[in-house]
């Protein structure tokens, strides 16, 4: 039995993932289908990105990712099936699949899905997940091998997800931003716990957070009920990565921060920051 793990920015107002997950089933009834999200931000593909490199790493082997976050449904972007190593990532060439591909490894073949022996009859050109992803995911869950769906291309051409990187200042500060803003209000930053070791920041001291607006010290915590009440505190999160937190309550809604804010965390003694009241987060 195969896993097909299903993520899109279609929502669940409409028809659109029911009619995909039919799709696929249609081809390949013994696939399991897992759903990874379908609440990403319409258009968002860099958090569409960030939701797979989360994602990825934890599914069965030879699964098979279909991922939809597709602004430019209709022109001449490609659709691609990307073999890794455990599976296959089949998606939009626009920087949706790249960060995911290259974080568990690379690619070993890409593939353009111009095969319409493997397509269903389209109406029209905007509903791609659909009418090309849906059924090739179906097709490969069932068996299909991979050249079947079109020519092989270079991988080196797959478009590159814009995900930023943090940068690391000569007295140790480093400036950074928000990748993720969980349900709870938790604020994921670029910024693993090692980059702030060396810049010189002390892990389990005290950090200071900076904002476009807000300048706060923060703890290190282990866990989100060390926080006190109304305390802002960093922990290492379930990724690895550094995250901004208070017990209970949302520090995006307190610290006015959504995906993609900048953040600086700056050791004790650092250069204080002016901050432009007029600024946005």
């Amino acid at each position: 039995m195969t896993v097909i793990a299903f993520a899109s920015d279609y929502g669940h107002a409409d028809e659109f993932v029911g009619v995909c997950k039919a799709v696929m089933l249609g081809i390949a009834p013994d696939a399991r289908i897992v759903d990874l999200a379908h609440d990403i931000t319409p258009h968002d593909i860099r958090a569409g990105a960030l939701l797979l490199v989360r994602a990825v790493q934890y599914l069965p082997e030879g699964s098979i990712v279909v991922a939809v976050v597709d602004p430019g449904v209709g022109t001449d972007r490609r659709l691609l099936a990307v073999e890794v190593e455990g599976g296959v990532l089949v998606g939009p060439d626009n920087g949706l699949l790249a960060p995911a591909v290259a974080m568990i490894g690379g690619a070993r073949r890409v593939v353009d899905l111009v095969n319409a022996d493997y397509h269903l009859p389209a109406p029209g050109a905007t509903f791609a997940g659909r009418d090309v992803l849906s059924p090739v995911a179906g097709y490969l869950a069932a068996g299909t091998e991979l050249s079947a769906f079109g020519p092989e291309v270079d991988p080196a051409g797959l478009v590159p997800g814009l995900v930023a990187l943090p940068e690391v200042q000569a007295d140790g500060t480093v400036v950074g931003e928000v990748w993720w803003v969980d349900r709870f209000g938790n604020c994921q930053l670029n910024v693993d716990p090692e980059v702030l070791e060396a810049g010189g920041t002390s892990l389990w001291g005290r950090v200071e957070v900076r904002t476009a607006k807000v300048v706060r010290a923060a703890r290190w915590v282990h866990t989100y009920s060390e926080a006190k009440p109304s305390e802002l505190v960093l922990l290492v999160d379930s990724y690895g990565l550094v995250s901004l937190a208070f017990d209970r309550e949302s520090a995006a809604g307190v610290l006015g921060l959504r995906a993609g804010s900048a953040v600086t965390l700056a050791p004790e003694g650092a250069q204080p920051l002016t901050i432009d009241p007029g600024a946005a987060p």
